[in-house]
């Protein structure tokens, strides 16, 4: 139990880098909770996590055999880290060089699809390319950890991600709700930073990973 609950917390995090990152959801929360105030942030949650439930699912059950051949499983960990580390580069250099900021005016403007948030959410995701990439490398190299503890793991495993999801949309919508007062810039980028040099490190596990699954 303990090994599971260290799993889904660096999982967490993980989750977090990725829903931190400024994207079409974040900025459908921005925008939209301008519009409508902070309920706009959980009901475009809700369309997020009820697509990533549809990938987790996908995962498990359609893919499931495909991942338990070491030659895949070698491979998904080798894209997984490399994409890792290119994601926590790219998070480290933006927060650094101050190119993410959280202020309204640099959000794009809401679409007509946002006068259903929920919908929104899901079409919000599921137009971001690297939301596809991502759960195809990084999302399928961690299911392959918590598949060993059966559905318990599963369980975790959608929980601990869509968690991150829930936290930081929400916290994006007080933020937005209440004028920007509860966090600055400077924090955020810290944040960031944090999170990139997170998942740099753990990259490098994963190609080790990666190349123990191909050798085996």
């Amino acid at each position: 139990m303990l090994q599971l609950l260290l799993l889904a917390g660096s999982w967490w995090i993980i989750g977090f880098s990725g829903a931190m990152m400024p994207g079409p959801v974040t900025t459908l929360i921005v925008t939209e909770t301008a519009r409508r105030g902070f309920i706009a942030g959980p009901l475009i949650t809700i369309g997020h996590a009820l697509l990533e439930l549809v990938m987790v699912v996908a995962l498990y059950f359609g893919l499931g055999d495909l991942l338990k051949q070491n030659a895949v499983a070698g491979a998904i960990g080798l894209l997984g880290g490399l994409f890792l580390l290119w994601m926590g580069l790219g998070i480290v250099r933006r927060a650094w060089q101050g190119q993410v900021s959280l202020n309204v005016a640099q959000t794009l403007p809401s679409r007509g699809a946002s006068d259903s948030p929920i919908i929104a959410g899901v079409l919000a995701t599921i137009t971001n390319p690297y939301w596809l990439l991502w759960w195809a490398t990084v999302g399928a190299a961690y299911l392959i950890s918590f598949r060993a503890f059966g559905l318990a793991g599963i369980v975790a495993f959608y929980i601990g991600h869509t968690l991150a999801d829930w936290v930081w949309n929400n916290v994006v919508a007080f933020i937005v709700a209440t004028g920007r007062r509860a966090m600055s810039d400077r924090v955020y980028r810290g944040i960031l930073i944090v999170c990139g040099v997170f998942l740099i490190g753990l990259s490098f596990y994963f190609v080790s990973s990666g190349i123990g699954f191909l050798r085996a």
